[in-house]
């Protein structure tokens, strides 16, 4: 039950990401983060428990929902998630610890943040973290954060990344919640274009 669930769950996301780059309209309903997150954790559990990730989450009770497509936001979610874990992944000096956090942002915005104790970005790396085809794995393709920066943007929201005080570093993205009237939210429509061209 859980691979078909799990196989259910991809073929989602790769119909989503499908429509992000045809610029299709997207589907959009009022989204629950918290509840996004811990699904995105639950796919991840496996391979964070392989890596010897801590994870330390927290999520704020009183988190108003936003109004977005919530596959393409649980995909956002699962690339930072993966790409903490991944620059964790040789680390031996100290404990791996992600941290997930959700809280009000500035205005009327939600915030999610995923912190890890991986190898950090170097100021070369942060400049050109978002851009299409620059990858800082090996292995990478380097579409993982341009895409999911062209998601956010979507959402009217915005992602970013800091280098943390001590070791790793922290991703966040910040999006508007959900009109209360059933009406706005109705009429409210997310319109895609190139994630390629979306990298600023």
């Amino acid at each position: 039950m859980r691979a078909i669930r799990d196989g259910n769950r991809a073929s989602e996301v790769i119909a989503r990401l499908r429509a992000l780059f045809s610029k299709k309209e997207a589907t959009v309903e009022s989204v629950d983060l918290n509840d996004a997150t811990r699904e995105v954790i639950a796919l991840c559990s496996d391979d964070l428990q392989r890596n010897r990730v801590i994870l330390r989450r927290e999520c704020d009770n009183d988190l108003r929902l936003v109004a977005g497509d919530r596959i393409q936001l649980q995909q956002v979610i699962f690339n930072l998630v993966r790409n903490a874990s991944d620059a964790m992944s040789g680390v031996e000096d100290r404990p791996r610890v992600l941290g997930i956090r959700t809280d009000r942002g500035e205005g009327d915005c939600v915030r999610l943040t995923v912190q890890d104790t991986g190898v950090g970005i170097t100021q070369q790396e942060m400049e050109r973290l978002f851009d299409a085809f620059y990858a800082t794995k090996s292995d990478g393709m380097g579409m993982g954060l341009s895409v999911s920066r062209s998601i956010i943007a979507n959402h009217n929201g915005l992602l970013w990344a800091t280098p943390n005080d001590g070791p790793g570093a922290t991703f966040s993205f910040s999006i508007t919640c959900a009109a209360k009237s059933s009406k706005s939210e109705d009429s409210y429509a997310l319109r895609f274009f190139d994630p390629i061209l979306a990298t600023g």
